[in-house]
């Protein structure tokens, strides 16, 4: 239907949805911070004019952490995606950043995939969908590895009440899709959703580990960027803890909301909650936390997403490269 649709009609309805993407981010951010039931807008305010505001260093470091944490992300971005065609590192931001408006409504940002992949031709989609997923995989896998450091000190260190029935449940899941995985892989199960399980694996083969290995380096960079930020704010408001036990807090905390579906809007209240959890272990300082998580989200979603809806409205369907035509 839509290639049946005149030119005009075609550019018309394309500026119609690069146009509702931008609105609605800008309107789910302002609605986010100025009506938010969780933390009042004139509390948070309050909150932040007295401890970030009225200190430009405090502002500088602030976006300096927001800087560097995107610009490794962006440089993550721009080597895996070389690897199926040749891009720039100002084209890897205009993608990263645009996607991620794009993607900001969506479950875990699921909708990122198909935001990257329409930057490319048709023929090599599957690819950068791929690529995408390994560039999520490696940052998971970092947040799993210190979240487990992290949670290993806290629970050693603090009595946690766990429901262990519920663990349980946890350990059927993981078995089950380790079965499906294995079984599925014995008996044939060789396709999911299009893509074709033997191919997939070789493809991952054919990246150098040059790739991997920087990949796996950026992930590592950036999360200690971001949960360094988050202990310098736990700093800015006078949190009175230790280091090693603020940073095992903030990997549980990260750890135990990536475990949580989600949708990215409301990923800062996600990690508020576990992160109210966490810290009350180390006392009561819950409209603070609330205050960290909020400020967290504005500083590494809400303001690059509205920096992402500059390059969505510049987006053109006639910037997509040509190549030539592969298989996945």
């Amino acid at each position: 239907m839509y290639n049946s649709l005149q030119y005009k009609t075609k550019q018309f309805l394309f500026l119609l949805i690069k146009l509702t993407i931008i609105v609605g981010a800008f309107y789910f951010i302002y609605n986010k911070i100025v009506h938010n039931e969780q933390l009042e807008f004139s509390v948070f305010v309050s909150q932040i004019e007295t401890t970030i505001f009225n200190n430009h260093k405090v502002i500088f470091t602030l976006l300096l952490f927001t800087f560097l944490n995107w610009f490794f992300e962006i440089l993550k971005w721009k080597t895996l995606a070389s690897f199926v065609h040749n891009i720039s590192f100002l084209n890897a931001a205009k993608q990263s950043l645009g996607s991620l408006t794009a993607s900001l409504f969506t479950p875990n940002r699921i909708g990122e995939y198909g935001a990257k992949a329409i930057y490319y031709e048709k023929r090599k989609r599957r690819k950068i969908m791929l690529m995408n997923l390994i560039s999520n995989s490696s940052q998971m896998l970092v947040t799993t590895i210190f979240g487990i450091v992290g949670l290993s000190y806290f629970l050693t260190h603090f009595t946690v009440e766990i429901e262990f029935f519920r663990l349980r449940r946890l350990g059927y899941l993981i078995a089950l899709l380790i079965a499906f995985v294995f079984f599925g892989r014995k008996f044939g199960f060789k396709k999911i959703r299009g893509f074709y399980i033997d191919k997939i694996i070789t493809f991952i083969k054919s990246i150098p580990l040059r790739v991997h290995f920087t990949t796996m380096l950026f992930s590592i960079i950036r999360y200690l960027i971001f949960s360094h930020q988050f202990y310098f704010l736990v700093t800015v408001f006078d949190v009175p803890i230790a280091y090693s036990t603020a940073i095992s807090f903030i990997s549980s905390m990260y750890i135990l909301a990536s475990l949580i579906p989600s949708l990215s809007f409301f990923d800062w209240l996600i990690k508020g909650s576990v992160a109210l959890w966490v810290f009350s272990f180390a006392g009561t300082y819950e409209l603070v936390i609330v205050t960290i998580s909020l400020v967290m989200w504005i500083l590494n979603f809400g303001i690059p997403a509205i920096f992402g809806s500059y390059f969505v409205l510049n987006f053109s369907l006639s910037t997509i490269p040509k190549t030539i035509h592969t298989k996945l």
